[in-house]
């Protein structure tokens, strides 16, 4: 029996290897042929502790099926979306759990979708799976090897000017992750300095968890750059899809505002075009975006989402707090490296300091995301949606209500059991007591 909770509404996720183990990725393997029907398929994998070990029984479970695997080996996230969209393999997984803790892995799934792809939810494979009717083949398929690195490298350096990009001093963060395989060929093309942190690949994460949004997770980053009077840093999780900014007195950036600054510039660039946000971004982003002649998409939470609202509303890019940036150059995927990039430019040409670029788009006092675990998710919704009646309420993704000087959302996590409180206010002061009024309200519930 498979569990069936590993199924996620963007991918599949779960711990290795009771939830997810070779037994379970052969299944896959073969239900994932059948759902694309495709004969070219493309993997790669992240540095994880069993992805060698799952890739082997997905890739067999393919070439059982029939169709060929095209072997990444270890690549960024990215590099499937790349791969796919640049030289047209009808379909692709990559094995990653993203920014988990370390016991957990996962695959997430595309396939060719005209000039571009498509994302495959992991629910949407649990039907075919359960059936087990899987067609006969009549020939095995083959493993082949293949090399992408340098088509991909040329593709993200494409999209940027370098003679622009002064010669900074930067902390970059791999947290052990994908990036310590990526930044040190990207810095051989560029003029700036990288000072490294936890570049050496290991699954097990020794310097610090994968997420950079948890607790204490930035402050190795935050004081290599105060010790080594950097510019600037960069942190990325494990599969180094998200980043995140830091300035050069070490201060954490959110992914709404950095957001903004690559909205801003790829604006100027397609003026009136689309860039879609989710829904617990500032408010700033919307008034920016509209302000900068774009056309501000809100969302709901999740990158899968916000790919979607870009490419269905003449997008340009899409970002998310979470530090996922897509961009449609890039084949409508997201791209840690290419915003990296990009971000390198917008500062250079700035001629200012990170933490003064961000000050004049942070308009508002705005808390992290806060997570509580309940009991039952849809009492405490309702007796958020009782209370707060007064307010400008919508149900795009859990519930938010919006005041004159204040608004918040509560929503149900996609891939934990959890609530979650994003709120942001015109003050500092409100923002502490609205927060407090709410967290009391729900941890009643707990």
């Amino acid at each position: 029996m498979i569990n069936k909770s590993i199924f996620k509404s963007y991918d599949i996720r779960g711990i290795y290897p009771t939830d997810l183990n070779e037994k379970v990725a052969y299944k896959i393997g073969r239900s994932f042929v059948e759902y694309t029907e495709a004969k070219r398929i493309v993997v790669g994998r992240d540095m994880r502790l069993s992805s060698p070990a799952l890739f082997e029984s997905l890739s067999k479970s393919i070439i059982d099926q029939g169709a060929d695997v095209y072997n990444m080996g270890e690549v960024p996230t990215e590099c499937l979306y790349f791969a796919i969209g640049y030289y047209g393999y009808e379909a692709g997984i990559m094995i990653t759990a993203s920014h988990n803790p370390k016991e957990y892995n996962g695959f997430k799934m595309i396939k060719k979708e005209n000039s571009g792809f498509s994302m495959i939810r992991g629910k949407d494979m649990i039907d075919i799976i359960e059936k087990g009717k899987i067609s006969e083949v009549e020939s095995r398929g083959k493993i082949k090897d293949i090399d992408v690195w340098q088509h991909y490298l040329n593709h993200i350096f494409s999209l940027i000017d370098v003679k622009k990009i002064k010669p900074f001093r930067v902390v970059v963060d791999a947290g052990n992750g994908m990036a310590g395989k990526v930044i040190p060929q990207l810095e051989n093309k560029l003029p700036i300095k990288i000072i490294p942190l936890n570049f050496k690949l290991d699954g097990s994460f020794p310097a610090h968890p994968s997420n950079p949004l948890l607790e204490g997770v930035t402050d190795q980053i935050s004081q290599k750059i105060k010790e080594e009077k950097a510019d600037f840093g960069f942190i990325f999780d494990g599969d180094a899809d998200r980043i995140f900014l830091l300035d050069e007195k070490g201060n954490f950036k959110k992914g709404d505002i950095t957001t903004l600054l690559l909205a801003k510039y790829l604006l100027k660039k397609n003026p009136g075009k689309g860039i879609a946000y989710n829904l617990i971004c500032s408010k700033a982003v919307p008034e920016f975006i509209k302000k900068w002649g774009g056309n501000p998409v809100r969302t709901l939470v999740g990158f899968v989402n916000v790919r979607k609202a870009m490419v269905e509303n003449n997008g340009i890019m899409g970002g998310e707090v979470s530090g996922h940036y897509c961009f449609k150059d890039n084949f409508y995927g997201d791209s840690g490296f290419l915003a990296f990039l990009i971000l390198l430019q917008i500062i250079s040409e700035s001629g200012k300091k990170v933490s003064e670029l961000v000050s004049e788009l942070s308009l508002y006092a705005k808390a992290a995301e806060i997570n509580f675990e309940v009991k039952d998710k849809k009492k405490v919704l309702e007796k958020i949606k009782e209370k707060y009646s007064d307010g400008k309420q919508d149900y795009l993704d859990g519930i938010t209500v919006e005041y004159k000087d204040w608004w918040f959302n509560v929503r149900p996590s996609n891939t934990e059991p959890l609530l979650r409180l994003a709120i942001e206010a015109d003050s500092q002061e409100l923002l502490e007591e609205k927060k407090k009024e709410l967290t009391e309200l729900i941890s009643k519930f707990s």
